[in-house]
Parts: C-alpha cells; structure tokens; sequence
C-alpha cells in the first residue's frame, strides 16, 4: 500500500495531506524535529526525529519506496526521494521529476549563491490560495496514480 511522506516542520499543507490521505486510506508519516498538533487519524504516524539539519531528511529518504509519495520543499530531499522510485510534491503543489530536478537542483544553488554575495535579498513570495488549490490537485492525482500501482 502506498504511504505519504510529509517533510513537516516548515509544512503549510498538513491538513490537505490528511484530506487526501482519508479519502484514499493512505498512511501518512509527519516528519519533523519537534511534536505536531494535529488531529487524531489512525492513517496518522508522527515521527518526532532528533536535532539536527537533515535528520526529517535522512528519515525520509531511508524509509519512502517507489510506491509512495512525498511532500516537500526540501530540493535535495526531493533529489533523494526520486532517486528510489517515489513520487515528489512541493507543498505549492509543483511535482519534482527526474527531468526536473537537475534544474531545480542547479537553480537552488546559483540562488544560494546570489544570496551569499549580497546581490538578492529576501525569501520566497508568501503561500496562496492558488498554491493551496494547486497542491489539493496535485497530491489528489499523485494518490490514485499510487493507488493504480503505475
């Protein structure tokens, strides 16, 4: 059976998660450093993983299959997770593929970069309506085409 993996910390989309995820019966792993409230599911598996940059990370890429999907803004996460089969959402709701993500990846980079030497300032634009419609959409299609097994 097809699990949800969510990159949780920084996630805007939790409550959409365990939308979709009832619907299809699909388990759902909440991965961050500290304890989430959320409402009780008995698809719901808080993990709760120690300090440190990449541990939700490590937690992920070391447990996800092919058969399952994960939500994340984490490019490198994303990287790791398509590298061993599984389907990548960001929480905008933009898939991550293997055609993709050596462009995501590289564009990740010269933007640290430009950070780094001053000469872009600022984080990304504010969550949206849209993004929120655009994720429902896409984690809807992501969990039937897990659910087909293709």
């Amino acid at each position: 059976m097809p699990e949800i993996y969510v990159d949780a910390d920084a996630c805007p989309v939790k409550a959409e998660v365990m939308r979709v995820a009832e619907r299809h019966r699909m388990p759902v792993h909440m991965v961050g450093n500290t304890w989430m409230r959320m409402d009780q599911s008995p698809l719901l598996n808080r993990v709760v993983v120690a300090e440190g940059a990449d541990a939700a990370d490590d937690w992920i890429a070391e447990h996800i299959t092919a058969a399952d999907i994960c939500i994340t803004a984490d490019i490198p996460l994303a990287a790791r997770c398509l590298e061993k089969g599984a389907q990548v959402i960001g929480s905008t709701g933009k898939p991550f593929t293997t055609a993709s993500i050596g462009n995501a990846l590289a564009m990740r980079d010269l933007m640290a970069t430009l950070r780094e030497t001053g000469e872009i300032t600022g984080g990304p634009s504010g969550f949206t309506k849209a993004d929120r419609s655009r994720f429902l959409q896409a984690l809807e299609e992501a969990a039937r085409k897990a659910g087909r097994g293709s």
